[in-house]
């Protein structure tokens, strides 16, 4: 199978395990707090449970990343992480406790935690100027699980019977549906899913090929020539010699003429590089981490400045989440279908917005992206403030401007998570990619716990909540401006080999 066939399929594979993270999402949120009230939990309860997902993902996304650095494989991490999936989702099928319930969505999340890895796979195969748009691609997967998700709990919620001691009904349903899926999902990871080498490693492999076949050439002519002038068997002999010492050793045939041994003698070290470079590169992966060098990575300016941008693009994302429900509920009287109108309505509005940026990064830089859809959340920030934490008007008039807010919110969520996560992956070291990308995830994670915790108890005092939301972003906005000469992927300065100065 060649390389391309297999970069797509195991990009296939990534998509739909995207794919399926939005859908358990969306599947599982809508029922989980009635689930929670059969047994006879405590309101507090569900933001414990919804927490303990994020929490794991915050604690097991670094080690996930580390491993897949240290390794430099993916395929054997995501299926060891999808064991995680699999089981906690059967613990949430069988939920005889609310305990049980607790842990078997802190068991999921660890499995969770493998995006770091994906991420950093994504991060090492991909060329820089392809980065925004394969992440753009691949983050609408996910929007679109949480589009589709909702349509399965239609018949889902139709379930009632018994799987022998295990009651299968609308709350339990979800479980067991989405333990069959990763079930799947982890044939489809050990038939499609490929390691592929990084794609630098690929392109000095390809033009070591093409430097190496040169040389052939040239000699194999000599090496006719050479037979055609002389009649003697050592003829033939001194020309393979030299057709074997000049393959893959960048030694031309004039110089393998003037100076025998010099053939044999780059033999021995074109045999022990490969082994000698993978030697290194493991003890300077060890020794990069041991040193705590990316800790140091992870303090520069323009690393903190986008780790700052997923802190607060997480906070207030899934503040917005936690407050909307009781605010329809407030102003509008929304039930359940409304709110899953909403929901789909808003999940179409983020996927469009992904694919344009896919398009529009194809045009302009990420820090120019990163800029428009700051400016896009700050309107969003300012128009709830106006709008809808004291709403005015009559019925219509105020559904039109939550709509407005909201719309405005979802609209600039694409540009700042396509553009700090593409970034981010240039400014940080592509040996330590995984790790990296588990930081980035785990201050994801912190903010999806402390975000709903925030507007949770806040509901009542919009100005207090909104207003914390907005000094989020005028601080990122301020770091913005005094950094953002420095968000771009720095300069690599190529050394030449003197190899390629040899004169013939």
């Amino acid at each position: 199978m060649d390389n391309g066939r297999e970069k797509k399929l195991t990009y296939v594979t990534i998509g739909l395990m995207f794919l399926l993270s939005g859908v358990e999402y969306a599947v599982i949120l809508p029922t989980i707090w009635r689930y929670l009230q059969t047994l006879d939990a405590e309101p507090y309860f569900l933001g414990l449970v919804l927490s303990a997902f994020s929490l794991s993902g915050l604690l097991f996304g670094p080690l996930f990343g580390h491993w897949s650095d240290r390794t430099r494989t993916t395929k054997k991490i995501i299926l060891f992480a999808n064991v995680f999936e699999i089981i906690g989702n059967f613990m949430y099928f069988m939920g005889y406790s609310k305990w049980l319930l607790l842990s078997s969505r802190f068991v999921a999340g660890i499995g969770a935690g493998v995006g770091s890895s994906i991420f950093g796979y994504l991060t090492t195969s991909t060329a820089p100027g392809d980065r925004a748009t394969v992440f753009a691609a691949f983050m609408a997967c996910r929007q679109a699980g949480l589009v589709i998700g909702p349509a399965f709990n239609l018949f889902l919620r139709l379930c009632d019977f018994h799987l022998g001691p295990l009651a299968v009904n609308k709350y339990t349903a979800p479980g067991l549906f989405m333990c069959l899926l990763w079930i799947l999902i982890q044939l489809v990871v050990v038939f499609a899913y490929t390691d592929l080498p990084p794609i630098e490693q690929r392109e000095n492999k390809n033009g070591l090929i093409r430097n190496d076949r040169a040389p052939e050439r040239v000699n194999e002519q000599e090496l006719v020539e050479d037979e055609e002038e002389s009649d003697e068997e050592e003829k033939p002999l001194m020309g393979s010699q030299e057709l074997v010492g000049s393959y893959g050793s960048l030694v031309t045939s004039h110089s393998s003429r003037n100076h025998p041994t010099a053939a044999s003698n780059s033999l021995p070290n074109h045999s022990s590089s490969p082994s000698s470079t993978e030697a290194q590169e493991k003890q300077q992966s060890f020794s990069i981490f041991w040193n705590f060098s990316i800790f140091q990575e992870l303090l520069k300016e323009e690393v903190l400045v986008l780790l700052s941008f997923q802190f607060a693009t997480f906070f207030n994302q899934t503040a917005l989440e936690t407050m909307v429900t009781p605010l329809t509920q407030k102003y509008f009287n929304f039930g359940e279908l409304e709110n899953s109108i909403m929901y789909f309505l808003g999940g179409v509005t983020v996927i469009a917005g992904f694919l344009f940026v896919r398009w529009l990064s194809r045009c302009v830089l990420e820090r120019v992206i990163l800029v428009i859809g700051l400016f896009i959340c700050n309107v969003a920030c300012i128009w709830f403030l106006i709008f809808l934490a004291k709403p005015i008007g009559d019925f219509s008039c105020q559904l039109t401007e939550f709509t407005i807010g909201v719309f405005l919110q979802l609209l600039g969520l694409p540009f700042v998570s396509v553009a700090q996560v593409s970034l981010f992956s240039k400014v940080t070291s592509e040996r330590t990619q995984g790790l990296s990308q588990g930081f980035r995830r785990s201050v994801g994670g912190l903010a999806t716990i402390l975000g709903p915790l925030w507007a949770g108890g806040l509901t009542a005092h919009m100005y207090v909540m909104m207003g914390l939301m907005m000094g989020l972003l005028a601080v990122l906005t301020l770091m913005l401006a005094c950094s953002y000469n420095r968000l771009v992927e720095p300069a690599v300065d190529e050394n030449v080999d003197g190899v390629d100065n040899v004169v013939a």
